[in-house]
């Protein structure tokens, strides 16, 4: 294994149990809540979404799902509002930009929860779910060093940032730096500014390759960059250690194929549950939950080893592929997970949000 199971840290505590929200009476009675999303059409925000609508079938609710290209700041709170306009009680967002921030607060402020996801706001007055973005980029880092032959690996790594100056993804950056920094003889490029369409994404890494033709390895800190990496690895020859992130069924062929190594998940299912569960608990207790940091995860998979994290089973490449395209699939794989979300685990206060950046 590349690394030892993660434990469960979704949580401080994890109760066992079924859930026990009790189901509406009629469509009239059902719970609305909503998801505003950024990358519309990726394929790791589409397993986040995905995640939202298992929650929303499971308890009983009514999901609107609103997504916009890119990582448009103004778009989104637009977005949230306009649910917010049109009568549903929670919303679910990612948070692209710090001018959501006092948008988001004055809707708090109104008593209508919020919960952040993937993307984190950290002036925003609402829960974050999301990955130790730091701690990751650690493991990422770590592997590559290790691929390349630990602390005497020598030679140029670039790394490449689809969203610059966002605070989980700097923080990724940030932690695979540290651990490439074991590695004195290794040159660190970038991070470059590799954007976040497929099309854009592996033109700028082609351009970034062609003019550093020796480099080691190529580290992406986005959803696309796996696919592209994998893609000019493949054209070039296989010639460099190919990193990044998420689990998508792109990604995960080009690992299979042998033109990337590592991706590391950041658990979209639950990224996409739990907010929506912590939504509806919230509206059920008519409470608005304040700021604090769920740690959704982290997954690591090599061609050779498998690790999906929060103590879920270990399972085969083959199954963590069919995964990657099939929510149905997805759903029923976590659903042992999703029966400790319980009520009262729910409401117990979360780790500061200090600590997604730990």
């Amino acid at each position: 294994m590349l690394v030892t199971r993660m434990k469960l840290e979704i949580l401080a505590a994890v109760a066992l149990g079924a859930l026990v929200f009790a189901a509406p009476a009629s469509a009239d009675d059902k719970i609305k809540v909503g998801i505003v999303a950024h990358a519309q059409g990726n394929p790791f925000i589409q397993q986040i979404v995905d995640g939202a609508q298992a929650a929303a079938n499971d308890l009983g609710a009514e999901l609107t799902v609103s997504q916009k290209a890119g990582g448009d700041p103004e778009a989104e709170l637009k977005a949230v509002q306009d649910l917010v306009n049109s009568g549903v009680q929670g919303v679910a967002t990612s948070v692209p930009g710090e001018s959501m921030t006092k948008g988001l607060n004055e809707i708090i402020e109104s008593g209508v929860p919020i919960v952040q996801f993937n993307l984190l706001g950290a002036a925003v007055n609402a829960p974050y779910v999301g990955e130790k973005s730091t701690q990751s980029g650690r493991i990422l880092g770590k592997a590559i060093v290790d691929k390349l032959g630990g602390a005497s690996a020598t030679g140029t790594v670039i790394l490449g940032n689809c969203f610059p100056g966002f605070p989980v993804l700097e923080n990724r950056a940030k932690g695979v730096k540290e651990s490439l920094a074991a590695a004195p003889g290794l040159t660190v490029l970038g991070p470059f500014d590799v954007k976040v369409s497929a099309v854009e994404n592996y033109n700028h890494w082609q351009q970034l390759y062609a003019a550093n033709p020796d480099a080691k390895a190529l580290i992406g800190l986005c959803a696309p960059d796996i696919a592209s990496l994998g893609k000019l690895n493949a054209e070039t020859g296989d010639k460099f250690v190919a990193g990044g992130y998420d689990l998508t069924e792109d990604n995960l062929k080009a690992i299979k194929d042998g033109h990337a190594y590592v991706t590391l998940g950041q658990s979209a299912f639950v990224q996409g549950y739990l907010p929506i569960a912590i939504l509806i608990n919230a509206i059920k207790n008519k409470q608005v939950p304040g700021p604090g940091f769920y740690n959704s995860g982290t997954q690591i998979v090599t061609a050779d080893s498998v690790d999906m994290g929060n103590g879920l089973p270990a399972i085969s490449y083959a199954e963590a592929q069919a995964q990657a395209g099939d929510p149905k699939a997805t759903a029923e794989y976590y659903a042992a997970w999703t029966k400790t979300l319980t009520p009262d685990l729910l409401s117990k206060a979360p780790a500061p949000v200090s600590a997604e950046g730990e």
